[in-house]
């Protein structure tokens, strides 16, 4: 499912044009960006929790040339779902 096709369905389920139906996903995903930006915890019941995680720095090895390089620390997006969310998805 693509973009298009949810903001379709999503407005069909709401009653809401798709025009609206779009600019509420584009607020939430703001929202949401910008408390992942603050390192913030989001936390969506029955879905599950996103949070910002730290990666430390790494050593890795370049397979083709055998080079050693040295990789920075970084700050990634996790995801922890939750227990309903995982047993509706088996």
């Amino acid at each position: 499912m693509n973009n298009k096709e949810f903001i379709a369905e999503l407005s069909r389920r709401l009653g809401y044009t798709a025009k609206d139906t779009s600019s509420l996903m584009t607020a939430l995903v703001a929202k949401m960006t910008e408390e992942l930006e603050d390192e913030n915890i989001i936390s969506i019941q029955n879905i599950g929790l996103f949070e910002v995680r730290k990666k430390n720095e790494r050593v890795v090895v370049n397979p083709a040339t055998q080079q050693r390089m040295l990789v920075p620390p970084k700050l990634v997006i996790g995801f922890k779902p939750s227990a309903s969310f995982k047993e509706k998805m088996q």
